[in-house]
């Protein structure tokens, strides 16, 4: 999506309650890794549609999709996992702010590491991968036994501004980056269990579904 396409699509969805405002201001000004606005609102508009009543997050960041959901969906349960202290105390704040600490828990800890807390709360009809994005993969094999039978699995970044496509990347960091999400992309697309499809919005949605192995094969 050329980049005056995009912003139109930004410039029309509606604007966001004061505090969710507050925290995209928050985002930019301290280069805190948020959804971009039209791929959180395909987000948003599948889970209105699917209506899970369980809803698993890596990476909760300062709390922003996951309070972004809960408003979405305000029957579900939103179990969210973050590592960083700062970011996690900034999620419960807002959390807080916004009157969502019933439905909103946050697990504290490496996402690699918390299965057993996550484990209890399961399963979930919804997993939204967008934490480290060269663990992606991992993460996907690690909580997709926690997905309930008709349950969808969104990741996001998928695309990474574009570059997965790009031959030529001079930075050695980001090559090797996208190189691990284009790996986890094509491992996706093909895993003989679930149905994918890429949405070229955002930075790249990637959804998934549980498919029935005789249609796959």
């Amino acid at each position: 999506m050329n980049d005056k396409l995009h912003a139109y699509i930004e410039e029309i969805i509606p604007e966001r309650p004061q505090l969710l405002d507050k925290m995209e201001q928050f985002a930019r000004e301290h280069n805190v890794p948020i959804m971009e606005l039209a791929g959180i609102e395909a987000m948003l508009q599948l889970l209105r549609i699917q209506r899970p009543k369980t809803i698993l997050e890596v990476g909760t960041a300062i709390g922003y999709s996951a309070l972004r959901m809960a408003f979405a969906v305000p029957e579900a349960k939103i179990v969210t996992i973050e590592r960083d202290v700062e970011r996690y105390q900034l999620a419960e704040q807002y959390i807080d702010e916004a009157r969502k600490k019933e439905q909103i828990l946050i697990i504290k800890g490496d996402a690699l590491e918390v299965e057993e807390d996550v484990k209890k709360h399961g399963p979930y009809d919804a997993i939204f991968i967008d934490a480290a994005k060269g663990q992606y993969q991992r993460f996907f094999e690690l909580y997709s036994r926690y997905l309930s039978s008709d349950g969808v699995i969104i990741t996001d970044n998928v695309l990474f501004k574009g570059l997965v496509c790009e031959p030529d990347i001079e930075n050695k960091r980001i090559r090797n980056l996208v190189k691990k999400i284009d790996v986890f992309n094509k491992w996706l697309m093909s895993h003989p269990e679930y149905h994918t499809v890429i949405l070229p919005v955002g930075d790249g949605v990637a959804i998934s579904k549980r498919g029935d192995h005789n249609e796959k094969t």
